[in-house]
This record gives C-alpha cells, structure tokens and sequence, in this order.
C-alpha cells in the first residue's frame, strides 16, 4: 500500500478548493456591487458552469488519451492566468463585463477539465493504492472540501473588506491553482489498477461507452437525475439568492459568510462522525434523511428573516445532514463503474449532474427581481419535491448493496 499519492490529491485539492470556494463568495458580490443587477449576477454564474459542463462531458476520452496527471496540471496552470488576469484588470480599471464574461467562460472549461482529471481518472486509483475502503475515502476528500469551504466563506466576506473590493480576493483562487498543479506534478503519479494501460478507442465510441453504461444502470441515472436537480436548485441559492439576501435583507456581504461557514461548520461535524461509521452504515436511509434535512429548511429560514441566530442554527442542521451525500453518492459511483470506463462515466456523470446549474443561475437572477423573498420561497418549494424522490421506487434501496473490493492496483510512485 502506498498512501502518497492519495495524501498528495486530498492536500491540493483541498488547497484549490479553498480558493474557489472563496471566489464563489467574492465573484457574484462584484457583479452585484459594481452592476446592480441579480440578473447579471445569474448570468455570469451561468456562463462559468456552462464550460464546466461540457469540458466534463466531452473531455473524458482526452483524459484517457493524455493522462489525469497532465491534464490536470495544465489546466490548473491555465486557471492560475486566466483567473489572476480578473483582478489585475479590475485594478488597472480595463474589467469591463464582457470581458469578465469571457475569463469566467474560460476558467470554467479548465476546471471542468481539471476537475475531471482529478477525480474521474486519478482519485479512484490512488484509493485502491491506498488500501483504503472507498466509502471512507470518499468521505474524508469531502470533509477536507467541507472544511476548506468553512473557512473560505467567512474568510472571503472579510477579505472583500479588507482588501478593498471582491475583485482581489480573486488572486487567492488564482495562487491556489498554482499550487495544486506544482503538488499534483510533483506526489501524484497512479497507474490503473489492473495495471493495463487503458486501450485507444474512437473518440466517438469513448463518449458513447459511457452514455450507455449510464442508461443502463438505474440506480446511477435516478442519482445523476436527482442530482442534476438539486445542483440546479443549489445555484440558484448560492450565486443569485443568498447574494441578494445578503444585500437587500442582512445588509451585508457577511451574510454570505455566514449562511456558507454555518453550513461548512455542520457538515464537518457530520462528515467526522461518518468517516468513523461509513462503512457500518446502511445508505439509502443516511442519503434520504440527509436530503430532507439540508434541502428545503434553508431556503425557508432566509425568507422568513428570522436573524442571524436561526440563519445559523438552520444552516448548521443541513450541512449536518449534507455531509452523508457526497461520500454515499461518491462510493456508489466508483464501486459500480468498470475501471475502464471511470474517466469517461465519471464526465459524463459530472456534466450531467451540472447540466441544469446554467438554467439555475438564469432562473435565480430572473426570480430575483422580484425579490429575495419571491426567489427563496419558489425555489425552496421546488426542492422540497425534488428531495422527496428516493421514497418512489425499489431500485434507491441498491445503494445499500456494497460489491467485492477490487484487486490492488499497480502505482507509479511518485519521484
């Protein structure tokens, strides 16, 4: 067992995280502080995700081709320019909003190859090279996600303070790439973990390998589904609503900070207890509870303006209950795609997931302008549903069927 190279993913990851998270507090505050507009607002957020989408859809066989490890770098590399150019024109006042629009379209593409990279072709085979059971594994890259939002958000309201305006605290997200690509270059080298190399197929015959999986499983496309649902209705939240509520109703970009850093609070706390227990725990009942808890109450709490007391008591209890989502979700996906298709499933399962985070934003910005009430009620009412689905239909309950762990993988170590 070789644990490097999997230490050397979660540290960098968790670095990059750190710095977008902070630009997810940052960005929409200096679309709406320098233009006014929450439909704007909703449209740079949309833009951003859109390249996201189709780089995790359609980029997997590169990845397959080229590598995780160089793709990531690369594109970890181009993010640290493009995203560094934001502020360094916002400061020599060259920002005009279309050419925001255009860098925030280009470094959402290489994230989405980035990201890819990292988690559909390197974290699975890092894990295996671990020894670490997967539900575990994916339970512990979560919770260091979740804490690295904690301290992102608070940390971002602060810094957009501090540092004179939100456009420089866009330069944390920047180094941050530069770092993640230098460790990703430097500790993680992993082989597939049945030691072949994976076969050159047509581009074409890559992509539809993994479309036909995902129909055919319908555990994975009820998820995917599910998923791209909520993900539409949580950026409608995140990068228009709470925004707006912070503005019109809070009064202050730290309302963002602290509906983001409760919420990263109690899904840490979470996400410990369930690292220990993950592997003794059933997940059908853990991932619907879970949902119930961190979906709709969020949404209602805003609305109803109860202060910052109940905003953060509420916002607690759902990153409590987020925290079994993503490793439930993360283990069920990796114990049931094939090796050979993880890269391309993975994509595929990505941009599916985020399709609908455009039309989220875009809806966000366009409710509101009738207000931050109007926005939060509608959208929070919509989720409610969407949270109810895995209490229709059996297949759900295959989430608790674990397979045979797979053979140990063949590790490149890290030079």
């Amino acid at each position: 067992m070789n644990r490097r190279p999997l230490i050397g993913l979660l540290v960098a990851e968790t670095i990059s995280v750190l710095g977008s998270r902070m630009t997810m507090v940052a960005l929409p505050w200096l679309v709406l502080v320098t233009t006014g507009s929450a439909a704007r607002t909703g449209l740079v957020a949309a833009v951003e995700i859109l390249p996201y989408v189709l780089a995790s859809a359609l980029g997997a066989p590169l990845i397959d081709r080229l590598g995780g490890r160089l793709v990531s770098v690369v594109a970890d590399a181009g993010s640290l320019v493009v995203v560094g150019a934001i502020p360094l024109l916002a400061d020599t006042g060259h920002l005009a909003f279309g050419a925001l629009l255009a860098l925030v379209l280009v470094a959402g593409g290489l994230r989405g190859f980035g990201d890819s990279a990292k988690r559909g072709a390197m974290f699975p085979q890092a894990v295996a090279a671990s020894g670490m059971e997967m539900t575990r594994a994916v339970s512990l890259h979560d919770g260091l996600s979740r804490g690295a939002g904690l301290l992102a958000a608070p940390l971002a309201g602060a810094l957009v303070l501090g540092l004179g305006g939100a456009a420089n605290v866009l330069l944390v997200d920047a180094v941050s790439f530069g770092v993640c690509a230098v460790l990703v270059g430097v500790l993680v080298r992993t082989a597939p973990v049945s030691g072949e190399a994976p076969k050159r197929e047509r581009y074409g015959a890559a992509l539809w390998a993994g479309l036909a999986f995902v129909r055919s499983d319908r555990l994975i496309l009820g998820l995917l589904l599910m998923i791209s649902a909520t993900n539409l209705l949580d950026h409608a939240f995140g990068a228009v609503l709470v925004p707006l509520w912070a503005r019109d109703i809070f009064g202050s970009p730290l309302g963002i900070g602290l509906v983001s850093a409760a919420f990263g609070a109690g899904a840490v706390l979470g996400n410990v207890g369930f690292t220990y227990l993950a592997p003794k725990l059933p997940r059908w009942a853990p991932y619907t509870l879970g949902f119930l808890i961190c979906g709709a109450p969020r949404f209602v709490v805003l609305a109803m303006d109860g202060g910052a007391w109940a905003v953060g008591v509420v916002s607690f209890a759902a990153g409590l209950g987020a925290a079994v989502l993503n490793p439930i979700l993360g283990a069920v996906f990796y114990e049931r795609i094939p090796e050979r298709l993880m890269a391309r499933v993975q994509g595929l399962s990505t941009a599916v997931a985020f399709a609908g985070m455009p039309l989220g934003a875009l809806a966000g910005g366009w409710l509101g302008e009738y207000g931050a009430r109007t926005g939060l009620l509608v959208v929070g009412g919509v989720y409610l549903l969407v949270t109810l689905a895995p209490l229709v239909g059996r297949f759900w309950r295959d989430m608790d069927v674990r397979p045979a762990p797979r053979a140990e993988p063949v590790l490149v170590a890290a030079r």
